[in-house]
């Protein structure tokens, strides 16, 4: 679907800076685009919140907020924020730009991530939430949507949103808790507080949930979220995922613990604890393949549906104590009572027969239970043995120690080195015939499109080379460049050749022309002051008005960009033509002491000049005459006896 039918602001210069250029998510509270600074030239996310909540105080004081505090953090984990401000009914956050992905769009693609992969990500959001605590920060909405993840591997935390001072009261004035559902720590349900322990919850569902691609407590609703997070411990990722190390289920059970006295104080002790096991697992604990895990289909391409446990909602602040069926009526049983014979009832006809038959084919099914037990351990199946990341070679050899058959399929991956196991079929584990054959799916490597030269060719053609050549064209900037026409493609980022993922972004470097130095024509009558830009190369445009200057009427008072600027070929020059001076009316001093005359004269708005003849203090005459017209700005002389 085109975005761009849908949301006005696409297109739209915000602010008078900042050009929308796409969409790249909405939340429960904004939406963010990418967009161009175009003070600065620079590509920014521009995070703008829905109109509708714009009109709430609390809200758009929770949008300053955020600028704020993440403005406190320069740190390298942390997503910056540049700017804040307002347009009509738009308030924005200009933050930075970081190309890549959630990590819930990983977890979405992927499910369960490698041990190592998983800690690695997460040492990084602990740095960033380590600066946070120790600038007496919480962030209080970590989830994997508000981890950002680089095309060149960097691990930001976005989304300060609802940052709030350790020391200050943590909980919403309306008696709301505010956060996500999956993610909130038990006290943040039942009491609506949260400290830096609160982030430490969250990170360890958010570890659970990397270490095996479910969240701990599925409920399908927040209310039974809610119940199951205040009743149940976090279990240990290992139930899902066999063979995941015992460390892993401590560290988890311990960042997760429900009482909060039990986790430990903050990012920064979670981070030294995270460490530690890492260097303590072995190389294959790390690298551990996890089973792969089904897409979520709930989600979309900008996050999940309304009313789904990981948007950001706010919850009454004390959770039922009570299950969300409690209170429902008990159901009645629709399933027919085993049949009782009554006393005395003689044992012949049809009813005498019934439970003849039933146990007569309840031996047959254990017979057959046991038949086909027997069969399945008789040497007539096996199991497929675990192959996934081997060499191709290794793989084929592991299968035929097996007793069994391969055939090879290949296929791109993003994450197994090309010529290793991705996959198997049957799966590893899983009962096959003995003279059976297993699917081995062989990696090619990764995916890459060679991105085409478009070097000396009109932006909107080079988009539709990107485009056929299967990458989406991506930001675009301009440079001057006297050797390429005004508005084709100087270069590509990466550059022509290099090899990219199928519909991976490229950027655009467009030529802006010949650099020009505009020429000053502040003073030059507006006739000449066109004439000198056009020959140029630039465009003019007049202001309707004209202004009160020190220039003389009708020559130009202003011009923006001035002497000096840079400019491209084509580009425009405002100008602003003088009023001449305004003529303001001199006041009467004659007779006025010295400091009382120069008040009054610099009051009016001019300018003041004294001469002494003797030291008495007095004005006894001025250089323009009370009630006589002068130029405001201009300079009177009086002189004192």
């Amino acid at each position: 679907m085109d975005t761009t039918l849908q949301d006005p602001l696409i297109g739209h210069v915000l602010d008078g800076r900042y050009r929308v250029e796409a969409r790249i998510a909405v939340g429960g509270m904004a939406t963010v685009y990418r967009a161009l600074d175009t003070r600065l030239d620079r590509v920014l996310a521009l995070k703008v919140m829905h109109p509708s909540l714009a009109a709430d105080a609390s809200f758009v004081d929770r949008f300053i907020r955020e600028a704020k505090s993440a403005a406190r953090l320069a740190h390298p984990n942390v997503v910056g924020v540049f700017d804040q401000g307002s347009d009509g009914s738009y308030v924005y956050l200009a933050m930075e730009y970081v190309e890549g992905c959630t990590l819930r769009d990983v977890l979405r693609e992927r499910g369960a991530l490698p041990p190592r992969a998983a800690l690695e990500i997460l040492e990084a959001v602990l740095a960033a939430l380590g600066a946070a605590h120790l600038a007496g920060l919480v962030h209080r909405d970590v989830k994997p949507e508000n981890v950002l993840i680089g095309d060149d591997g960097r691990v930001k935390v976005a989304d300060f949103g609802l940052v709030r001072a350790v020391d200050q009261q943590t909980s919403a004035s309306t008696g709301a808790v505010l956060g996500t559902v999956s993610y909130l720590a038990p006290e943040q349900i039942e009491h609506g507080t949260a400290d830096a322990r609160a982030d430490v919850y969250a990170c360890g569902v958010v570890l659970y949930e990397m270490l095996t691609g479910a969240k701990p407590h599925p409920g399908g609703t927040p209310a039974r979220v809610i119940h199951r997070r205040l009743n149940e411990d976090v279990p240990p990722p290992s139930a899902v995922v066999p063979g995941l190390a015992a460390a892993l289920d401590g560290l988890v059970a311990r960042t997760a613990a429900r009482d909060p006295g039990l986790r430990p104080a903050d990012a920064v002790g979670l981070l030294a604890e995270v460490r530690a096991v890492r260097e303590a697992l072995a190389d294959e604990q790390l690298d551990a393949v996890p089973p792969a895990a089904a897409p979520d289909p709930a989600a979309g391409p900008d996050g999940p549906p309304p009313g789904s446990e990981d948007r950001t909602t706010v919850l009454p602040r004390r959770a039922p104590a009570a299950p969300p069926d409690a209170g429902a009526p008990e159901r009645t049983s629709v399933l027919p009572a085993p049949a009782v014979p009554r006393a005395g009832r003689p044992r012949g006809g049809p009813r005498g027969r019934r439970p003849v038959a039933a146990a007569v084919a309840a031996v047959l099914l254990l017979l057959g239970v046991a038949l086909g037990v027997w069969y399945i351990n008789s040497g007539q199946f096996t199991r497929t043995p675990g192959v996934l990341s081997m060499t191709e070679a290794e793989a084929k050899r592991a299968v035929e120690e097996a007793g069994l058959e391969w055939r090879v399929v290949r296929e791109h991956s993003e994450t197994v080195e090309r010529g290793r196991i991705v996959a198997t079929d049957p799966g590893r584990g899983e009962r096959i015939r003995g003279n059976g054959t297993v699917t081995l799916t062989v990696s090619r490597g990764p995916e890459r499109v060679e991105v085409p030269d478009v070097a000396g060719v009109p932006l909107a053609e080079a988009r539709e080379r990107l485009a056929d050549a299967g990458l989406a064209p991506g930001m675009v900037t301009r440079e001057f460049d006297a050797d390429v026409e005004r508005g084709s493609v100087i270069r590509t980022k990466p550059e022509a050749g290099t090899g990219r993922r199928p519909g991976a972004a490229v950027a655009l470097v467009v030529s802006k022309g010949e650099r020009i130095e505009v020429p000053d024509v502040v003073g030059e009558s507006e006739g000449t002051a066109r004439q000198r830009l056009t020959e140029a190369g630039l465009e003019v445009e007049v202001a309707p008005e004209r202004v009160f200057s020190e220039e003389e009427a009708g020559t130009v008072a202003r011009q923006s960009p001035g002497e000096g600027a840079v400019a491209a070929e084509g580009d425009t020059v405002r100008l602003t033509v003088s009023k001449g001076p305004e003529m303001v009316e001199v006041p009467d001093v004659d007779g006025m002491g010295e400091d009382e005359a120069r008040r009054v004269l610099e009051d009016a708005g001019f300018e003041v000049k004294v001469r002494r003849l003797f030291f008495t203090g007095t004005v006894f005459d001025q250089s323009v005459g009370g009630g006589d017209r002068a130029p405001r700005g201009s300079t009177i002389t009086i002189w004192v006896r």
